[in-house]
């Protein structure tokens, strides 16, 4: 009896990620991106373009980084109380940081704290990706919505915002993929 002949199994490509992280993208740019991740390129680009990680790693630190921002951007927007990273706050719920108002009532006033929570994902991510959800969340300060206005202020405190945008779309895109994270921790 002889044994069956042995078979190489073919390489698998990367699973398609749940969330189209890209959906406003043209069709044509997410062709490009689906065609990079499946030949495995997309995450060398994203790891030579952003080659190192930050050293904001505690909750004081983050909040000392988001205050010489805010000071330095908006000087005269109201004071934040709290700025923290969040690990219950997911990509899968749409939200990599949020910006709260928490009202309490003190005697007969009614006193408002601001507090931003970024996810906790940005620990280990490269500075530029930090500083984009913290420019983010801090634009919220003044705009609510995600409208024009809200985008210049985001562009007025990091010129760069759109580029980090999408980068950032790309980097949770490969994530997902790939189940591989590019900046462990």
């Amino acid at each position: 009896m002889t044994a069956p002949p042995s078979r190489v199994l073919p390489k698998l490509p990367p699973r398609l990620p749940t969330i189209n992280y890209l959906a406003g993208y043209a069709a044509e740019l997410q062709a490009q991106v689906q065609d990079q991740l499946a030949k495995g390129t997309l995450g060398e680009r994203l790891q030579r373009r952003y080659a190192e990680p930050h050293g904001v790693r505690t909750d004081g630190m983050l909040y000392d980084y988001t205050m010489a921002l805010k000071s330095r951007h908006l000087r005269n927007a109201e004071p934040l109380s709290k700025v923290v990273y969040d690990n219950r706050l997911h990509v899968i719920r749409n939200a990599l940081g949020t910006h709260t108002t928490v009202s309490r009532v003190q005697g007969s006033k009614l006193k408002a704290k601001r507090e931003i929570r970024i996810a906790g994902l940005f620990r280990t991510l490269p500075a530029e990706f930090l500083k984009m959800i913290v420019v983010h969340e801090l634009a919220h300060m003044k705009e609510r919505d995600h409208d024009k206005a809200f985008y210049a202020l985001c562009r007025h405190m990091e010129p760069g915002y759109h580029q980090l945008e999408f980068d950032l779309r790309l980097c949770l895109m490969h994530a997902e993929a790939t189940g591989q994270a590019l900046w462990p921790a």
